[in-house]
C-alpha cells in the first residue's frame, strides 16, 4: 500500500531539512486547482510546476459552456461563449495566485483535442437512433423528442467533424491554439487579468505561461507573438507590472532535437515526459499498461515500466540533449519535468544528475 506521510512528524521534517541543506533541485506540484495548490503549499512545494487549464473546463457548470463554444461555427459565435468561460478562468488563476503568493505558477494552455469535451462518438450514436425509434414509435411527446434529438444530432456531427484517427498526435496544443486563437488568446488574458487583480490586493505573482506540444520554433514565435500582445494589452488597460515568462513543453524527439532553436522563443522549458516517453517509444501508454507491457515486464524485454520511470536509455537522452542544446542558446535557461516521472526517485536522481532546476510531481 503507498503510505501517506504524516507532513507534521517531526522526523520526517528533520530529514528533509537535512535535504534541503544540499540539494540543487528546487521541488513544485503539478496542481490544476486552488485547493490543491494550497495543500501542495503546506507539504513545502516551492511553487506550481504544471497548472492543466482544460481540468477546470471539465466541471459541470463549464463543460455545457465549452460544448456550445466548441459547436459554434466561427470566431464571431465563438465569442459570446469564450466571455462566460473568461472570469471563471479568471477566478481559478486568482486562487492559485493567492496560494502560491510570492512563489512561480506555471499555466499550461489547453492541450487534448476538442473532442475530449463532448460525448463519446458511439454513445451518441446510440442516443440518436434510441430518439428516432421512440419518435417512429410515438413514444414520448413528439415536440420535446424532436428538439432532443436535433440536439443529439448536432453534437454527433460536431463529434465526427473533429474525429481524428489518431487524436493525441492530432489537432491539440499549439496546433489547436494556432487553429483557435481565440481561446488561448481568453486564456491568456484570464491569467493576466487574474495576475494584476492580485498584484493590486498585494500578493506577488509570478506566471509561466507555457505553450504544449510544440515540435517547430516557428510554432513557439507565431503562438508567443499572438499571447505577448494580449498579455501586454491586458496590461496596459490595467496599469500594473507583472513579471511573466513564456515557455513551452518539450513533448517530442523533434522539439528535443531543436532544443536550441525552440530556446530562441521559449524562456523556460518542461518536460512532458508521458509525452515524450510515448512518442519516443512510439507507444500507446493507455494501450501498453493494459495490454503488452505486462508480458514485457514479466519476459525481461523491459526491466522497468517505462512509464513510471523515466527510460534513461532512450528518453533521457534526449532531455540531457534538450537541456545542453537549450542552454547553449539562451544561457541560465530555466528546466524542469513535469510528468508523472517527476515523482519518481530514480527519475528525479537522473533529473538531477543532467542539471535540472526542478521537478514537480502532485501534492502527495
Amino acid at each position: 500500500a503507498t503510505l501517506v506521510p504524516d507532513v507534521a512528524d517531526p522526523h520526517l521534517l528533520k530529514l528533509l531539512g537535512w535535504a534541503d541543506a544540499i540539494r540543487t533541485l528546487g521541488v513544485q506540484a503539478n496542481a490544476d486547482y486552488p485547493r490543491d495548490a494550497e495543500r501542495a503549499r503546506e507539504f513545502g512545494a516551492e511553487g506550481i510546476g504544471l497548472c492543466r487549464t482544460e481540468h477546470m473546463f471539465f466541471e459541470a457548470e463549464r463543460l455545457p459552456v465549452v460544448q456550445a463554444m466548441i459547436l459554434a461555427k466561427d470566431a464571431e459565435e465563438r465569442a459570446p461563449h469564450l466571455a462566460k468561460l473568461l472570469p471563471m478562468q479568471r477566478s481559478d488563476f486568482m486562487g492559485l495566485f493567492r496560494a502560491m503568493d510570492g512563489l512561480p505558477v506555471t499555466i499550461r494552455l489547453i492541450d487534448p483535442p476538442l473532442h475530449e469535451f463532448l460525448p463519446a462518438h458511439d454513445e451518441l450514436q446510440h442516443s440518436v437512433t434510441e430518439l428516432e425509434t421512440r419518435l417512429r414509435l410515438q413514444d414520448g411527446n413528439a415536440a420535446a423528442l424532436q428538439a432532443e434529438l436535433a440536439d443529439q444530432r448536432r453534437l454527433l456531427d460536431a463529434v465526427l467533424a473533429l474525429r481524428e484517427q489518431n487524436p493525441m498526435l492530432g489537432l491539440r496544443g499549439v496546433r489547436l491554439g494556432i487553429h483557435m486563437p481565440e481561446l488561448v488568446r481568453m486564456q491568456v488574458r484570464a491569467i493576466f487579468e487574474a495576475a494584476c487583480a492580485c498584484v493590486k490586493a498585494g500578493v506577488k505573482v509570478l506566471p509561466k505561461i507555457m505553450i504544449p506540444l510544440a515540435s517547430l520554433s516557428t510554432e513557439i514565435e507565431v503562438e508567443r507573438t499572438l499571447l505577448e500582445e494580449e498579455a501586454s494589452k491586458v496590461l496596459a488597460e490595467q496599469g500594473v507590472k507583472v513579471p511573466y515568462k513564456f515557455g513551452t513543453m518539450i513533448e517530442t524527439p523533434r522539439a528535443a532535437l531543436v532544443a536550441d532553436r525552440i530556446a530562441a522563443f521559449a524562456e523556460f522549458f518542461s518536460f512532458g515526459t508521458n509525452d515524450l516517453t510515448q512518442t519516443t517509444f512510439g507507444i500507446s501508454r493507455d494501450d501498453a499498461e493494459t495490454g503488452f507491457l505486462t508480458e514485457y515486464l514479466q519476459k525481461g524485454i523491459l526491466k522497468q515500466n517505462p512509464f513510471a520511470t523515466l527510460d534513461s536509455e532512450g528518453v533521457g537522452q534526449l532531455l540531457e540533449l534538450a537541456v545542453k542544446r537549450g542552454r547553449k542558446a539562451r544561457p541560465g535557461l530555466d528546466v524542469g519535468i513535469c510528468g508523472e516521472h517527476g515523482g519518481d526517485p530514480a527519475s528525479i536522481a537522473f533529473c538531477h544528475r543532467i542539471g535540472l532546476d526542478s521537478v514537480s510531481c502532485s501534492p502527495f
